[in-house]
């Protein structure tokens, strides 16, 4: 009987070991947290008036050499920020602008936004003016 008892805390110390060890990967291959921070109010509509202004535009946007309309990329950049907000990644739309509008996450390409027949600007810089002028009210 003491070496079943024996026997069953064993197996007890390495499931408790091994549930550990699965809670320490899942949190390194960015599973999401279990208390992720909301995205507040205000960045939310902030981001969601930069990714109208985006689609209103007209204009095209580079991501991972190829071109895509403005409302391709708004869907694009829309999924993006529900995979940050999912992980708590993204409280800010500063943060959307750095973490999700600016480069690739698979290629670390820069995107870039090509408005009519001027020469394309990197989409953070794009990103960043068009803040401004929602902040200022333009």
């Amino acid at each position: 009987m003491a070496d079943m008892s024996g026997s069953i805390r064993k197996r007890c110390v390495t499931l408790r070991r091994l549930v550990v060890q699965g809670a320490l990967l899942a949190m390194l291959l960015g599973a999401p947290p279990l208390h992720a921070a909301p995205l507040p109010a205000a960045a939310r509509g902030e981001i969601e008036g930069l990714l109208s202004r985006l689609a209103a535009s007209g204009c095209q946007f580079r991501r991972n050499g190829s071109w895509h309309s403005a409302v391709e990329a708004q869907a694009h950049l829309r999924r993006k920020l529900d995979v940050l907000r999912d992980k708590g990644a993204v409280v800010s739309t500063e943060q959307f602008i750095e973490r999700a509008a600016s480069q690739s996450s698979m290629s670390g390409q820069a995107y870039q936004v090509k408005c009519g027949n001027r020469e394309p600007v990197a989409s953070g810089q794009w990103m960043r003016t068009e803040l401004q002028r929602l902040r200022s009210g333009q």
